[in-house]
C-alpha cells in the first residue's frame, strides 16, 4: 500500500459514463479512494450500497468518494445504473492506478483497499482488507479519518 504521508499520485480514469476524471479535480477536498474487486459481486455490491445509503454523512464531513475497480466502463455504467451510486465509479482496466497506489494482492488481483487523501493531496490513511469478504462501514472510515487528523 502507498505510504501515509506521501503525496497522492495524480491519475485520470474514465468514469461510468466514459468521462475522464482526474484526482486533481478534487484538490482542496478530502477524498477516499475505494478500491474494490469487482462490479456486481455480493460483497462489493453490499459495500458500495452501504456507502450510497450513507452518502449524506460523507458529504457532511466534506468527503468525496471515488470507487475504483478494474472493470470496464460498460460494466460500471450497468452497475451504477442498477444501484444509483451518487459517486463516480472509475475504470482502471489496465491496473495503472492500482499499481501506483500498490493495491494489488496475490497474483496481481485487486485488493479491497482504502486510501484517504487530505485537502492538500497528502495520503493520511492507507490500508487493505486482509480478507476480501470484509469491508469497512462508513463509521469505521470516519473513525480512521478522525484519528488521522489528530
Amino acid at each position: 500500500m502507498i505510504a501515509v504521508g506521501t503525496q497522492a499520485p495524480e491519475f485520470s480514469l474514465p468514469d461510468e459514463s466514459g468521462q475522464m476524471r482526474s484526482l486533481s479535480e478534487f484538490r482542496g477536498k478530502k477524498v477516499v479512494l475505494i478500491f474494490y474487486p469487482g462490479d456486481n459481486t455480493p460483497v462489493c455490491t453490499t459495500q458500495l450500497c452501504n456507502y450510497r445509503d450513507n452518502y449524506d454523512a460523507f458529504k457532511e464531513r466534506g468527503i468525496e468518494l471515488l470507487g475504483i475497480s478494474t472493470d470496464g466502463v460498460k460494466s460500471h455504467e450497468q452497475f451504477a445504473g442498477k444501484y444509483a451510486f451518487p459517486f463516480p465509479l472509475l475504470s482502471d482496466a489496465d491496473k495503472t492506478v492500482h499499481k501506483l497506489y500498490d493495491t494489488l494482492g496475490f497474483l496481481g488481483l485487486p485488493n479491497r483497499a482504502y486510501v484517504m487523501i487530505d485537502e492538500h493531496g497528502k495520503v493520511v490513511v492507507s490500508f487493505a482488507e486482509t480478507l476480501p469478504v470484509f469491508f469497512r462501514t462508513p463509521d469505521e472510515l470516519f473513525s480512521k479519518a478522525d484519528a488521522a487528523v489528530q
